[in-house]
């Protein structure tokens, strides 16, 4: 070949492997939920600190469903580029034993980007209930069993399967009311209807502040911040156990390790920032991140936790 030929020919070869440099095209961000939760506050709060460090914008799309199963499914079959991510909670593995069809593998259907955040769940009970500590609540169970009541968003939810750990442990029978939705819930254990309840830390505060409900025991394996007078479960009794939801980011299977490994460091920066935790904290939520094989590894061991319980309870959706 002649110089004036071979020129040209080097440089496309040069230049060719730029033109599929990742990320080539906005990223879309599923969360499998409604807006206004947790997965979506995560979301919106990274995707606009992301767009800027990735060079192309951070799309969230909500789309909710079955307990966040039909956006998990829509994420684990999408093409494995990186254009496709996922904010999803710890319902991600709880529905795999509560779903005798799940429509995905929350273990072998994803990549674990990062860990985003920490929720806290706080057990509360209606002031006139006459068992006003858990080991008090533990041991009227004990004597007289699904005496006591206590409600939920739903079955299956990180709420209902928070008080059914407490159940398999201490070894107790309470009586489960399920209801549509956290509003219903939270108004009837306000209004004596129901006792006990589990609720996200942020949510219970003011009520707890204002004497309209009492704080037995918070669902983290440390004193919360926000409550620091409350005892955790372990304190109050119920040693090695808690309860506290995990936010995290996800890919689908396959997708590059250098992806992967991009995405978690641009989003270890992006929560890592003192904005992150004041904006955070004001959702009842820590800000938390890992390594991918961190990631993993809570999700397996997730998964193992509540289906025990799910089995043992013999839980099963409405």
């Amino acid at each position: 070949m002649h110089r004036r030929h071979i020129l040209p020919f080097l440089a496309a070869v040069t230049v060719a492997p730029a033109a599929f440099a990742w990320p080539d095209q906005p990223i879309r961000l599923v969360v499998p939920f409604t807006p206004a939760g947790g997965p979506d506050i995560i979301a919106r709060y990274a995707a606009e600190r992301l767009s800027p460090r990735l060079g192309h914008s951070v799309v969230v799309e909500n789309i909710p469903g079955a307990s966040g199963n039909i956006g998990s499914q829509v994420v684990a079959r999408a093409k494995p580029d990186g254009n496709t991510l996922m904010s999803s909670v710890n319902t991600l593995v709880m529905n795999a034993s509560l779903y005798d069809k799940l429509p995905y593998d929350p273990v072998a259907d994803f990549a674990p980007i990062s860990l985003t955040a920490w929720g806290t769940l706080v057990l509360v009970a209606e002031p006139g209930q006459a068992p006003s500590t858990l080991a008090a609540l533990i041991a009227a169970a004990k004597a007289a069993p699904r005496n006591l009541s206590y409600g939920s968003p739903g079955v299956g939810t990180p709420h209902h399967l928070a008080m059914a750990l407490v159940e398999t442990t201490a070894g107790i029978e309470l009586m489960h009311v399920p209801y549509k939705g956290a509003a219903g819930a939270l108004q009837d254990i306000l209004g004596g209807q129901i006792g006990y309840m589990f609720l996200p830390i942020h949510v219970a505060a003011p009520y707890i502040g204002n004497g309209r409900l009492k704080a037995l025991a918070v669902g983290s394996p440390r004193r919360a911040p926000l409550l620091p007078d409350v005892p955790t479960l372990g304190e109050a009794g119920l040693a090695g156990v808690d309860v506290d939801m995990w936010y995290g980011f996800f890919a689908p299977s396959g997708t590059p390790a250098d992806i992967v490994d991009r995405l978690n460091r641009d989003i270890v920066a992006v929560l890592g920032a003192p904005e992150a935790k004041t904006a955070f904290e004001a959702q009842g939520l820590i800000p938390a991140t890992s390594t991918p094989a961190a990631l993993a590894e809570i999700v397996v061991r997730d998964r193992d936790r509540w289906a025990d319980v799910v089995a043992r309870r013999g839980i099963k959706p409405a």
